[in-house]
């Protein structure tokens, strides 16, 4: 029940709220209660009036001031009820009083135009009527009505949006009837007789033809330019505005009969298809970045569903079916129930599969709201048919469990290949990154930002940073799984100090790396670094090689750190395979008998270290110290005990065509041991 007002006329006038049809309303919104005009004012005062009906007491009463109300409502003139009239004024449904509303307009009924013009009549328009419900509905909501949006869902941002949209709609109309009308272009008909003469010799078939062009081109960049317009608005606005131009473009039809060579723009079914992408992309960042409510978020997936999409425009069918924030294998994920992904749902398997648009916006919002955690474990169990954005996605695992605070992990996962094709972070670590991540784990600390550019402002003391052996390891294992590190940094800071040296007698050498926890790593990368400078400088005078490999022992690792600095100097490099050929055929006891001390598992790693180059000179070495195991079998009582398996792996296409045919005999040989 609504406010009760009161004037010196002596009725009280009660204003309804509600539409439904009761017996205590008659259906209306205006309940008149009446009163005696001779009774004195003092005595209707004293006096109580009871509704029994209504159960209403009133104690105090003068006659009530009419109040605005709906046509159907005046208790002035009468109001004969009809489902759909919209012809002729129905008896005297025309007639107002002076607060008589049009119920379709929510104006006053004087100032209607429609009140009683044909076709339209909103004189005859009642509550009770659902097809004059929905005229006011769709005068209220406006565009928003394709929407199937309810008037009580209606918030600033949706109406804004809406009334964007219904601008452009008239203009993008106009633009669209001018694209249908085509452009006329002039052509010379080729002639058609047995002579085939030249056009415009033969007077039967030369003549003009005329031949129409549909160019898009405008719509696409009126199109566009909304769609610019779109993204700057907020998310209720731009989402409201992208999904009815999507439907307006989708109804666009080419009313070319055949093929036109035109250009992205110029053909509808190439500039449609790009619209739309931009327009679905825009939506999916919508649905995760902003909270609409459940109603709104699930009417807005609904109505791209409704869209009748062209067959160049299939491939958008279900982009916009993104899985809420609260969907059962999602947040199964994120909590850590759920590691693979993966989850059978009626007897079928359910992948967390998305694309890449939609991925990058929840890494977004887990960035923003300091969940890495939560999107550690999103990014492992995420599948994307975009590899490489993935894995771009993937590579800042190791910085998300850094601002987690778990260092240790975040060491270790910076080695950790995601699956058997792919390779490791380590392998894509620039310079920069490589500095940053050290200075994470060394410290415990993190930059304040999302980027490792942010190393101005850096957050202490999160976490406990990693154990002095497992940096030195790690670390070590990142420089020998990234080319471009070793040769940034190791090689840069050795010949430094390799320059120093033979250009001064007193050298200060970096007390934080040679006195450190890591003296010994960094003087056999100083001293790899010196031998790779005598090779390049002094190769003339050396006559041996094959002492200067042994003496690596088993640190393969910086064995192939300093054959991998030959491969830049291929002159040198065949100088280098050529004495270690020479030093195996004029030393195989010596070989042998180092060989028996050290054992097989010394000579395949050996064997494997030389078989991994894609160089085919050092491929050779490898080869060639297969062939002194097989000439002296009988003093290589260890080579049944070799890994054939893993030797087997480098039967690969890198292989040189000689070198993998020497490789299988080696190989059959040990197999038949």
């Amino acid at each position: 029940m609504g406010p009760e007002r009161e004037d010196s006329e002596g009725s009280v006038i009660l204003i309804s709220d509600d539409e439904t049809d009761t017996e205590a309303t008659l259906g209306n919104s205006v309940v008149l209660i009446e009163s005696s005009e001779n009774s004195d004012l003092e005595q209707k005062k004293s006096e109580e009036i009871v509704d029994e009906e209504s159960e209403l007491v009133v104690t105090f009463c003068k006659q009530g001031m009419v109040m605005p109300h709906a046509r159907h409502d005046c208790m002035t003139h009468p109001f004969e009820r009809t489902e759909s009239e919209t012809c002729i004024p129905v008896k005297q449904n025309s007639d107002m009083c002076g607060q008589c509303y049009c119920y379709v307009c929510d104006k006053l009924a004087s100032e209607c135009q429609y009140w009683m013009t044909s076709a339209s009549c909103h004189c005859n328009a009642h509550n009770k009527s659902r097809f004059w419900k929905d005229q006011r509905n769709f005068t209220l909501t406006g565009v928003l009505v394709i929407f199937n949006l309810e008037p009580t869902e209606i918030d600033t941002d949706l109406r804004h949006g809406g009334e964007l949209l219904f601008k452009f709609l008239r203009e993008l109309s106009i633009q669209y009837n001018n694209y249908l009308s085509g452009e006329i272009v002039l052509s010379l008909q080729d002639c058609v007789c047995p002579s085939k003469q030249t056009p415009g010799q033969c007077s039967v078939c030369s003549q003009f033809q005329n031949e129409v062009i549909y160019r898009y081109s405008d719509v696409f960049n009126l199109v566009s330019s909304f769609i610019n317009k779109a993204e700057k608005e907020k998310p209720k606005s731009a989402a409201v505005m992208l999904l009815g131009v999507a439907r307006e473009i989708a109804l666009h039809k080419d009313p070319a009969q055949s093929w036109q060579n035109l250009g992205p723009s110029e053909s509808l079914k190439l500039a449609v298809p790009f619209l739309m992408s931009r327009i679905t992309k825009n939506l999916q960042r919508m649905l995760v970045l902003s909270d609409f409510p459940k109603q709104l978020y699930e009417k807005f997936i609904s109505f791209f569903q409704t869209i009748p999409l062209p067959p160049y425009c299939f491939k958008f069918t279900n982009c916009l079916n993104i899985p809420s924030w609260d969907h059962r294998l999602l947040t199964t994920v994120l909590r850590g129930q759920n590691v693979t992904g993966e989850q059978k749902k009626n007897g079928k398997k359910e992948f967390l599969w998305e694309v890449l648009t939609v991925i990058k916006a929840r890494t977004e919002k887990m960035e923003t709201m300091g969940q890495y955690k939560e999107l550690v474990r999103y990014l492992r169990a995420v599948k994307c048919n975009e590899g490489i954005g993935l894995r771009d996605l993937r590579d800042k695992i190791p910085f998300y469990l850094c601002k987690s605070g778990d260092f240790t992990s975040a060491a270790y996962s910076l080695l950790l290949p995601f699956n058997n094709l792919a390779c490791c972070t380590a392998c894509r670590l620039t310079p920069l990154q490589f500095e940053s991540y050290l200075k994470m784990f060394w410290t415990g600390s993190v930059p304040a930002g999302m980027d490792f550019h942010d190393s101005d402002e850096w957050i202490l003391n999160i976490g406990s940073p990693v154990k002095c052996c497992t940096l030195i390891k790690q670390v070590l294992r990142v420089l020998y799984s990234n080319q471009s590190l070793y040769r940034n940094m190791v090689c840069d800071v050795s010949f430094g100090i390799l320059e120093e040296l033979r250009l001064k007698v007193n050298v200060s050498l970096p007390s934080d790396v040679f006195y450190g926890s890591l003296n010994l790593e960094a003087c056999f990368l100083l001293t790899i670094q010196a031998v790779l400078q005598m090779l390049l400088t002094d190769l003339p005078w050396l006559t041996s090689f094959l002492e200067i490999m042994l003496a690596f022992g088993k640190n393969f690792w910086a064995l192939k750190l300093f054959l991998e600095g030959l491969l830049s100097q291929m002159p040198v490099l065949h100088d280098v395979v050529s004495m270690i050929a020479r030093d195996l055929s004029y030393q195989k006891n010596t070989l042998l008998k180092l060989w028996q001390t050290l054992g097989p598992d010394y000579v395949g790693e050996l064997l494997c270290l030389f078989l991994s180059f894609r160089n085919s000179q050092l491929q050779s070495v490898g080869i060639y110290l297969s062939h002194v195991v097989i000439e002296n079998l009988n003093q290589c009582p260890w080579a049944k005990s070799l890994d054939v398996f893993r030797l087997k792996a480098f039967r690969r296409p890198h292989l040189e065509t000689a070198n993998y045919l020497q490789l299988n005999k080696f190989v059959s040989i040990l197999e038949n041991l």
